[in-house]
Parts: C-alpha cells; sequence; structure tokens
C-alpha cells in the first residue's frame, strides 16, 4: 500500500470511528474525545519511542510503575520530553482493558491528570499544563449513567487502538499528523460558522505559509497572532526545512478550547514543548510575546469584523502598536486593530501575510486614516484577491494582505486571483499549480493583463488610498463578443425565410380551398 493509499484508508477509518461512536452526540460537541484520543495515543507512542530509545526489544508497557529504572530514568523524561507516563497510564495498556473497566472514566481523568501534573515544577508545565481539559469524562455528552459513559468512550479507544499508523517513525508522525488536521477539516467544515472560526483549510495555509516566508533562507520565529487550531503555523513547518525556523513557533488564542487544539496539533507533529508557545487571550487587549518580538515571519487569519473595545479605551491609542497609525480601528471592526499588531511584530527583513475582509480596503473614515498610514509609510507589499467560497463558515471571497519592512520600492502589487480554483464538493479549492502562478508573479511583480498590477504610491493615494484589487487590475471580459454586422445579416436571412415559408403556406393553403369548391 503506498503511503497515500494509506494516508486516505487511515481517513476514511477515523472518520467512521468519530461518526459511529458519536451516536446521538452532535460531532462539534463530540470532536474533543476524538481528538483528545487521538492525540493521548501520540504522546504515548512517542514516550514510549523515547524511554526505550527506539529499541523494539524493551518493552515498556509490561512493566511494574515502580521499576526503579523508570524512576531513575523520570527526571531526564520530563525534562527532554516535557511530560512523564507511566506504563499502566500508556494508551495501549487502557485501551486494552477499556470494555472490561467499570471505572473507565474516572480511570481516564486520573491519568490524564497524572500526565498533566509530572510536567509542575518543570520548563514544561505551562505547555502541558490543562491539555485534556476538553476531554471531559463525566459529561453527559457522553452518556446519563456511568456504564453509558463507559461504553462510549471504550468504544473510542478501541476504534483509535485499530488505526494501523505503522512503527514509530517519522512516517508514523506525518500519518498522526495529518490525521488530526483532517479530523479538525472536517469537523470544522460540517460545523457552519463556528468552526471556520479557528480553521484555515491547507491549501490555503500553503500559499499564506509561503508568501510570510518567501525568499528567507532561515526565520528567528513564526508567529500567529490570532492561531485558531495552529494550522497556519504547521503549514510552514511542513513546507520548509525544520532548520529554516530556528527558535520555534508562537502563537496565541482567545478561545480555550481551540488553544489546547493548537497545542495538541504542536505535539501531534513533533514539535517538541521547547519549540512552541502558544498562549490563551485577547491579543489585542492582553498581548503575549512583547519580549520575543520582532518576528521575521507572521501567518494570521484574524476573525473577520469582531467587535472590540476599540476608542472605549482611551489607554489604546497611546499603545506602541496603534499609536503611529493616530487612530484606532472601529469598535465594530477590529479587522485593521490585528493588522497593526501584526505590523508590529514583525522584523525589518520579514514578512506578515495577513487573511483580511474585502470592506476594509475600500471603507472610509478611520480605516481610510490606517491605509493611509500603512501605504505612505511602504508597508504594503502586496493586496491579493482570492476566490469565494474558500473557507469553511463563509462564501465571501476574502483578500491577502502582505505587509513587509524592506520593500525596494513604493510601488504597491495587486494581483487577481479570484479566478484561480477547483470546485470541491464542499468548498471550493486552491491546487499546487494556482499557489505556483500567485507565487511567480508576487516574486517578479510583472503586470500581467487582467491578473497584477504594481500601482506607485502616488497613485493609489490619488485614488483615496483604496487598496481592492478591482481599483487596478481591470477583470477580463468573459462575456461573448457579438458581431452586429453578422447578427444583422443573419436576422435578415431569417426574415426573408420567414417569410418565404409563410407565402408558400399561403398558396397551399389557397389551392385547397380552390379544391374543395371545385368537389
Amino acid at each position: 500500500m503506498t503511503s497515500a493509499q494509506q494516508r486516505n484508508a487511515l481517513q476514511r477509518q477515523i472518520w467512521a470511528i468519530a461518526n459511529d461512536v458519536r451516536g446521538a452526540v452532535d460531532g462539534w460537541d463530540f470532536k474533543q474525545y476524538v481528538l483528545g484520543t487521538l492525540f493521548y495515543r501520540f504522546i504515548s507512542e512517542n514516550f514510549v519511542d523515547y524511554i526505550t530509545g527506539g529499541d523494539g526489544s524493551v518493552n515498556y508497557a509490561a512493566m511494574e510503575d515502580d521499576n526503579p529504572l523508570i524512576a531513575a530514568a523520570k527526571d531526564d523524561a520530563i525534562k527532554t520530553k516535557g511530560y512523564f507516563i507511566s506504563p499502566s497510564q500508556l494508551f495501549s495498556n487502557v485501551a486494552a482493558k477499556a470494555s472490561t473497566n467499570d471505572s473507565l472514566n474516572t480511570d481516564l481523568a486520573r491519568i490524564f491528570a497524572a500526565i498533566e501534573s509530572s510536567a509542575n515544577g518543570y520548563a514544561s508545565e505551562q505547555d502541558i499544563k490543562g491539555l485534556f481539559a476538553d476531554f471531559d469524562t463525566t459529561s453527559n455528552r457522553l452518556g446519563n449513567t456511568v456504564a453509558d459513559k463507559n461504553r462510549r468512550l471504550a468504544d473510542v479507544l478501541k476504534g483509535v487502538a485499530k488505526l494501523e499508523f505503522g512503527s514509530f517513525d517519522s512516517s508514523h508522525i506525518d500519518l498522526f499528523g495529518d490525521a488530526y488536521e483532517f479530523l479538525i477539516s472536517n469537523y470544522a467544515a460540517n460545523a457552519g460558522k463556528s468552526g471556520g472560526e479557528f480553521f484555515t483549510p491547507q491549501h490555503v495555509s500553503k500559499l499564506i505559509a509561503q508568501l510570510a516566508m518567501h525568499k528567507q533562507t532561515s526565520v528567528n520565529k513564526i508567529y500567529d497572532p490570532a492561531c485558531g487550531s495552529g494550522s497556519l503555523l504547521l503549514q510552514a513547518k511542513k513546507h520548509f526545512d525544520a532548520h529554516v525556523i530556528e527558535d520555534g513557533f508562537f502563537g496565541q488564542e482567545v478561545n480555550h478550547t481551540t488553544y489546547n487544539l493548537a497545542r495538541m496539533n504542536m505535539f501531534l507533529h513533533n514539535i517538541n514543548y521547547d519549540k512552541f508557545n502558544i498562549q490563551l487571550g485577547d491579543t489585542l487587549r492582553a498581548p503575549h510575546f512583547g519580549d520575543d518580538k520582532p518576528f521575521d515571519a507572521i501567518v494570521s487569519n484574524p476573525p473577520y469584523s469582531v467587535k472590540w473595545i476599540g476608542s472605549d479605551d482611551p489607554t489604546l491609542i497611546n499603545d506602541d502598536r496603534f499609536a503611529p497609525a493616530g487612530v484606532l480601528a472601529p469598535k465594530s471592526k477590529a479587522d485593521f486593530a490585528f493588522v497593526l499588531h501584526a505590523l508590529s511584530y514583525l522584523s525589518g527583513k520579514g514578512r506578515a501575510a495577513i487573511v483580511c475582509f474585502p470592506g476594509i480596503f475600500y471603507r472610509s473614515g478611520a480605516e481610510r486614516k490606517i491605509r493611509q498610514y500603512l501605504v505612505d509609510n511602504n508597508y504594503v507589499e502586496t493586496v491579493i484577491s482570492l476566490a469565494p467560497n474558500l473557507f469553511f463558515g463563509t462564501t465571501i471571497a476574502v483578500n491577502i494582505l502582505v505587509l513587509s519592512k524592506h520593500k525596494l520600492d513604493t510601488a504597491t502589487q495587486f494581483i487577481d486571483a479570484s479566478a484561480l480554483f477547483k470546485k470541491g464538493t464542499n468548498n471550493n479549492l486552491l491546487d499546487d499549480a494556482h499557489i505556483e502562478r500567485i507565487m511567480r508573479v508576487f516574486d517578479s511583480k510583472q503586470n500581467l493583463t487582467h491578473f497584477a498590477r504594481s500601482v506607485p504610491l502616488e497613485k493609489v493615494a490619488a485614488n483615496d488610498y483604496n487598496l481592492s484589487v478591482s481599483s487596478y487590475v481591470e477583470a477580463k471580459d468573459t462575456r461573448q463578443v457579438v458581431d452586429i454586422v453578422q447578427l444583422n445579416t443573419a436576422l435578415n436571412t431569417t426574415v426573408a425565410r420567414i417569410d418565404q415559408l409563410r407565402r408558400d403556406i399561403d398558396a397551399i393553403a389557397a389551392e385547397i380551398e380552390g379544391q374543395e369548391s371545385e368537389g
């Protein structure tokens, strides 16, 4: 079986498990149990691989928890991996006895608490703390009785245990990471707007990551100020060598459940705790990583047109992030607040690629003043209009704004990629050829009719700092060209033919009438 076939088979299996086991529970509500179980299995197998040094002859799962060798290795294991799992707590041992364990739900709660508390006092404590918080083994979503809860938990554990990932190596890790991303993607696709808020489809994430890291042989670190489940950050890892991102992955997320998903996602892609820093909180009001900036690469798909405190907090106009623009984003539309936040965290050599709601590029008022600040200071490298219906939860044709502090000229590039898409089942898709075409013209800054144009600063300023792609790139006229002369000739021919047919019919009718009168 090829890796692609294996991946597809695994994804079909895992989605079947997710649907079969949940029963009457809403899929969105049940996602934490499937995702959490997959994560539990992965960190168990990852830990066994580490503790045995990959030696298959060492059966860690069969050892007693109080084995002196295990106690001696515990401290180093936590310092290296960030957590510790005793043999009895391993996924394989718990899953094997799940169907006959009358206290499965409480045992799982105890095991998860033990794994999290194993990091207490260590450098990894904040990265491990609360990882299983959303895996509530006592929730009535699992059933009304303890027996019902245990039966459903056992079904999830056994289903995930049956998945064939192979021996623990790089391909094994890739399959786990892909399975996790596949699950999140499917849950998002089926959850409507609520799902789209925390997951950026992989094909769009790939484009955003390439824009942010274009021609950088190395970046100090990569940052997403509204990271959701971490999908944008992980695309950078997937498409660039590990050494390119020197100091790791940074992100902030306001939703607690999604924050936990992002941290799990890092582990599931084999990014160790010391190589990522995901923080919980409101990026606009309580930003993290002020001591870690600047960042050489920033990627983001912040929420579109959400409300924020804005001018109701008079101190924000003095905030280092917003003060240079001299105005705050409207209280009803925080889009430019996220843009200015990203710009303030960006290094002199880096780029930020941010998904934006198109309205911010042409509306007046405070948003127009912020656009003027960005253009006059030569921070806007490119604005790209994408096709509609690429994202979960919205059919809007969004834009990507690329910011840079190292432009070689003062022109702003506009790319109309709205015609680049492939029809999918529920959403449109960008394929590799589409991404390559966008990246080629982004790199060359070539003017291409109906597709791309670089516009001098003076012309953008004269156009009231409007940054809408359609204002600068003329859309291709797809209407059929009609030759009026040819059309008139055809019409005259048709009319003449109709007249002739009428005369012929009249003649036949007269002949028939004459015959009837003679008879």
